[in-house]
């Protein structure tokens, strides 16, 4: 698939040029500073060395005040507390934080996780019912509960209060609890809007600690968790995040829990970086909750030895490993599927329905699909008597608003821009694909249908440096709103080896005049391999990186995309 490459505009060049001179650093370093909204001495410094004295005052957030409170007296009074979350990597490692902190000081707690395929996302009857069969008088739920005002009056006609700490939007009516702890919640001037869930949990520790005396550092441990769920749920690495996610990665790198270290083991890397997280340990974590039981994740995530670790990631590794059969395999049926019907293929959306599907993987389906044809997708299957569905969409295009627009058609929806999850009755299916296509061929224009490639500035080879890489890599921890930066570099040319590797990878050796030679990998671009080795030059796009052979380290450029010079 073509792709169109974008490059960035400097929007203040008067910043660029002040930047440039007071961090003593190359003009497209200056740049991509600006472009990430930084643009004073000031602000480069809390940048390039986060603090955690950065990390605001928990009880900004409204109701944090509540919150502390509520715990406090059930400590107090012994009262049984039921750490409730989500199934997906967010909500399990949110859970085993809040779990593993509050059980230092209080016997009466315990943990649970909604089964995925009986009751759903969020919070249900069945776990209220449990805690209330069980003796529970207090529930806290982590990555979830926002919209769900029904079950906390339920429970509360049961007499178990909630505290509610979620990170996405709210809906008309906010839930009757104890405390709801969401930055974005009407009213709440909390500084920093984009906590993932796991983050909401961390703030509410932080907010006990400070009550009652508890060193700082004490709870420090809990970053690793925090950085992982801040990969794995997608949320921007800016602001507080970049913090939680600097200290987090340390933290996984240097001392992790047992349940982390363990999966860690499992990929043999020895460094981690945000993409490595998103990569290799979220998908292990979310495959018990796809595939079976995401309480196995919680287990592995507070192991109290690394021998138990190990053993319950010997679990998580066999459930993740079935979790790739049903993953290639329904994407095979998925693929095929649009293959066999023209009228599919000539759409601006995708959605696919198959009643056998495991609905546990039809969001990585989803993606997968956006992926092959980069428009918005919908994959459907049956379970519990309706029709489920995960949505995925692409760069620039609102696909919960979509959704808002077939909202007659659905018995519920909720999620984000980019990701959504629906359910509705098999009968609507069919008036869901012609509303969804033309809600999305009405709106969207058609460059958005192009997969973007986002360059950030164009390079000269022969400046990249041992300072210019030295600075570039801290701009890390990369992910949305700060990501890895792409550049463009013109008119080079092959000056070694070129030739496809692997499946389908190209490997070669270029230079550019007045440039050293550099190593590139491009992956599953082998079919630029005749254009390479015309002779002639060409342009690429690349991020930099350091590649790793056997002790040895060198600098390599990550190709995106290759095309003939103009």
């Amino acid at each position: 698939m073509q792709k169109r490459w974008v490059e960035h505009e400097v929007t203040d060049r008067q910043a660029v040029e002040e930047l440039k001179r007071l961090l003593n650093i190359d003009e497209v370093l200056a740049a991509l500073l600006v472009n990430r909204g930084v643009s004073s001495f000031d602000e480069a410094r809390r940048f390039f060395r986060p603090e955690l004295s950065h990390l605001h005052n928990p009880f900004l957030m409204q109701d944090m005040e509540a919150a502390i409170i509520r715990i406090e007296q059930a400590l107090i009074n012994k009262e049984k507390i039921l750490i409730y979350g989500d199934y997906d990597v967010d909500g399990t490692t949110a859970v085993a934080l809040v779990y593993h902190f509050f059980s230092k000081y209080h016997n009466s707690i315990e943990y649970y996780i909604p089964d995925r395929y009986r009751e759903g996302y969020g919070i249900s009857t069945r776990g209220i019912d449990y805690a209330a069969e069980n003796g529970f008088s207090l529930i806290i739920a982590l990555d979830c509960g926002i919209k769900s005002a029904d079950k906390v009056d339920y429970a509360s006609s049961l007499n178990i209060d909630f505290i509610i700490c979620d990170h996405h939007f709210p809906g008309s009516i906010l839930p009757s609890a104890t405390a709801v702890l969401d930055p974005k919640r009407p009213g709440c001037t909390y500084p920093f809007k984009e906590l993932s869930g796991c983050g909401i949990g961390f703030k509410l520790i932080q907010a006990f600690a400070l009550r009652n005396d508890i060193p700082f550092e004490n709870i420090l441990c809990y970053l690793d968790l925090v950085a992982v769920s801040i990969a794995s749920d997608i949320v921007p690495v800016t602001g507080e995040n970049r913090v939680l996610a600097w200290y987090g990665l340390k933290r996984l790198n240097e001392s992790p829990c047992h349940g982390l270290y363990a999966l860690m083991e499992l990929s043999g890397k020895k460094q981690y970086t945000i993409s490595d997280v998103v990569f290799t340990i979220g998908p292990r974590i979310n495959a018990a909750g796809r595939i079976d039981d995401a309480k196995h994740s919680v287990n592995l995530l507070i192991a109290p030895t690394r021998e138990a670790a190990r053993n319950q990631s010997i679990l998580i590794d066999l459930k993740n490993s079935e979790r790739k059969e049903h993953d290639l395999s329904i994407t095979e049926q998925a693929l095929a599927m649009i293959a066999a019907d023209p009228g599919l293929i000539n759409r601006k959306t995708t959605v696919v329905y198959n009643e056998g599907w495991h609905k546990g993987v039809i969001g990585i389906v989803a993606s997968r699909l956006t992926e092959k044809y980069y428009r918005p997708t919908i994959v459907l299957t049956q379970s519990n008597g309706y029709v489920s569905g995960s949505a995925r969409s692409v760069m620039g295009f609102d696909l919960y608003e979509a959704l808002s627009g077939c909202s007659d058609l659905l018995e519920q929806f909720g999620g984000h821009k980019y990701a959504a999850g629906l359910t509705l009755k098999t009968e609507n299916i069919p008036a869901l694909q012609e509303r969804f296509e033309d809600i999305v061929s009405q709106t969207i224009p058609d460059q958005l249908l192009i997969q973007e490639i986002s360059i950030d500035a164009c390079l000269k080879l022969q400046d990249i440096n041992g300072k210019f890489f030295r600075v570039l890599n801290q701009f890390a921890p990369f992910g949305p709103l700060n990501p890895t930066p792409v550049f463009l570099s013109k008119n080079v040319y092959v000056c070694g080896m070129a030739a496809v590797v692997g499946s389908n990878h190209i490997k070669m050796t270029v230079k550019q005049d007045g440039s050293a030679a550099f190593d590139c990998i491009g992956f599953g671009l082998g079919q630029y391999l005749p254009l390479v080795k015309k002779g002639a030059p060409f342009d690429i796009c690349y991020s930099i990186e350091e590649n790793v052979w056997k002790e040895k380290r060198s600098v390599q450029l990550n190709i995106k995309g290759v095309r003939g010079t103009s």
